[in-house]
């Protein structure tokens, strides 16, 4: 294929060498004469292991099956020769914490006269980290304006966001986690998995703002993971544990500390452990005046979650309101620090008319270890449970699901009618067969 990448620093550099690497025609664009001059030498204008001998191969035609590796300053030129655009520009902060996208603005402008002056479908790929809305709302628009042309007819779009690390990142370029391909059509989509075609990771393709949205959640859980480790290493030290022999075993780990376990959106958690413990650690980091701020917020976050469902069920103006599940997970009568009774307490406070219904639950108030919690702890609850689903469905004009017990999905094919449905579990995964009245409070 025929290539042109548009920014040649780190990830536009190490991009458009692996790419004539592995056969393809590529031209590097950018405004810089030093880096262009760089790279036509044979040169890396960047430092990575690895990177320097690529150029020189692909530059030099050193490598019998590699493609061909250039650059220019000629943006028009480079659109016009080639089928594929990348786009991998820096997207600096802004003073305020937004991005500066000048840079992004610059390259869609540049493109856009560039397909002004060709007929052939030219498909822009951006590498480059964006916002989830950047390309529909200002990039497309810029191209369009500025090309004459229409985004689907004329050109394509993708977001393809990378996964590399400085000091590796060229071993990162051909093993990914995955390729994620954001496509405003299949046609554009098609072509850049088939540039991709000699990586063996799994192809997601999605549309473009999900793929925007992955880079930003990927990068945040990593900031996330390093003050985690932190904070534990803090408080280790304070305490006199080694946290790298603590961390060492957390990591072993891998059905729920490290895996997808817990990373699904939805309601808050809560439990007779997660709750206590936190606390507990908590307390302890307080009493020996170890700061541990991002610990101490979770509990808080945690908190905003259920408030945010009190808002929403609050602003439909229904009074009648049916919990289906009362336990914090279905599967259980454990009622400790669960957030549906929390739910439920803020929702009889504000003066709503609930009615609940959870099989578990109901067996434990005659008979199950949480009987005690039930007759003492929550009796202006207990009382307000119903034996039927069905009775709670028919009084009810909201309906909320609180855990994922199986026997709540004739909910999701119409059994509750025309009543809303707010869902906190994601019961069903099949977002295109819901009921009209559905909401799910973080899908």
């Amino acid at each position: 294929m025929k290539i042109s990448v548009f920014g040649l620093g780190y990830v536009g550099c190490i991009t458009a060498a692996c790419l004539a690497k592995e056969g393809h025609e590529v031209v590097g664009v950018d405004v810089n004469s030093k880096k262009v001059d760089m790279i036509n030498q044979g040169k890396s204008p960047v430092i990575e292991k690895d990177i320097e001998s690529i150029i020189a191969e692909t530059v030099n035609h050193r490598v019998r099956k590699s493609g061909s590796l250039k650059a220019t300053m000629d943006e028009t030129r480079a659109v016009v020769d080639t089928e594929i655009t990348l786009i991998c520009v820096g997207t600096p902060s802004n003073e305020n914490g937004s991005l500066n996208l000048d840079y992004v603005r610059k390259c869609a402008a540049d493109i856009g006269e560039g397909l002004n002056e060709k007929d052939d479908y030219h498909v822009i790929v951006v590498r480059s980290t964006v916002l989830p809305g950047t390309i529909e709302e200002m990039l497309i628009k810029e191209i369009e304006y500025t090309s004459g042309k229409r985004c689907g007819r004329d050109f394509g779009v993708v977001m393809n966001p990378e996964f590399l690390r400085e000091s590796t990142s060229v071993f990162d370029f051909y093993n990914p986690p995955m390729t994620v391909i954001g496509e405003y059509d299949n046609q554009s989509g098609d072509l850049v998995e088939k540039m991709y075609h000699f990586l063996k990771a799994p192809v997601v393709r999605t549309n473009i703002k999900t793929a925007e949205m992955v880079k930003y959640v990927n990068n945040s859980f990593h900031a996330l993971k390093v003050s985690f480790a932190n904070e534990v290493g803090s408080l280790c030290k304070a305490i006199g544990i080694d946290s790298h022999k603590v961390m060492d075993i957390f990591c072993m780990d891998n059905k729920l500390n490290l895996s997808s376990y817990y990373l699904k959106p939805g309601f808050a958690f809560g439990g007779s452990c997660l709750p206590k413990d936190l606390r507990a650690l908590n307390y302890k980091a307080n009493r020996m005046d170890v700061s541990t701020p991002l610990l101490q917020a979770i509990m808080k976050s945690n908190k905003q979650h259920i408030e945010n469902v009190v808002r929403r069920i609050v602003n439909t103006g229904k009074k009648k309101i049916g919990i289906l599940g009362l336990s914090f997970k279905s599967g259980t009568d454990d009622l400790r620090e669960s957030p549906v009774v929390i739910l439920v307490e803020t929702l009889i406070g504000k003066g709503y008319d609930i009615r609940i219904y959870d099989q578990n639950v109901s067996l434990a108030k005659l008979f199950g270890a949480n009987k005690e919690y039930i007759e003492k702890g929550i009796p202006h609850i207990s009382s307000l449970l119903l034996e039927k689903m069905e009775d709670v469905l028919h009084f009810s004009d909201l309906i909320v699901i609180g855990n994922k017990a199986e026997e709540f999905l004739p909910v999701m094919n119409g059994h509750a009618g025309d009543k809303i449905i707010f869902d906190l579990v994601r019961l069903t995964r099949r977002m295109d067969k819901v009921p009209k009245g559905y909401n799910g409070i973080g899908w």
